[in-house]
């Protein structure tokens, strides 16, 4: 089986994960993980899935063919490696202005702190007026970082940004039952 990452955007219309997903299990293969969205009419998502070696070309061409879609198709050659990381959970809100999330970033980045997942939303609120934005975000910090440099760093921006920043321990998944 080859391991493959769909990327896919379109106009939002009911059907889209179906019409997809059909193509990769009419080929044999397996849908693995994926994160998807609705955003402003549109519809993004990113999935892994595995399909027999023989099925890509023909997963390939199915998937261009799908009306209103641009589907891109990327081949993982080799797996990557566990990182030693802890996870973190990053939570931020506070009036909306541009350059938060460049700014947040920009402090992970300059720690070697990964992002691996990131929502972000802007919101009426509630009784100030204007509006909020808020950042929920899963992070991986190497296991050498110092985590109170890390969280010194975000401190500051936050004082700076005057938002209200928490970071603690990432959720763990709820246990499968089988």
């Amino acid at each position: 089986m080859a391991s493959l990452v769909l990327t896919v955007i379109g106009d939002d219309r009911p059907g889209l994960v179906s019409a997809v997903s059909r193509q990769v299990e009419e080929r044999g293969g397996s849908w693995q993980r994926s994160q998807m969205a609705r955003l402003s009419g549109k519809f993004a998502g990113i999935a892994l899935v595995e399909v027999p070696e023989t099925a890509i070309a023909a997963l390939e061409q199915s998937l261009g063919e799908l009306a209103g879609l641009d589907v891109r198709v990327e081949r993982i050659e080799h797996a990557e490696p566990e990182r030693d990381v802890v996870p973190l959970h990053l939570h931020l809100l506070g009036q909306d202005r541009a350059g938060i999330v460049a700014e947040v970033s920009a402090a992970l980045a300059a720690r070697g702190v990964g992002i691996d997942d990131l929502a972000t939303d802007v919101r009426e609120a509630p009784m100030a007026g204007g509006t909020l934005f808020e950042v929920d975000a899963r992070l991986s910090i190497p296991q050498d970082a110092d985590l109170a440099d890390v969280r010194a760093d975000l401190e500051r921006l936050a004082d700076e940004l005057m938002v209200d920043l928490d970071l603690g321990p990432a959720p763990t998944p709820p246990a499968t039952v089988g």
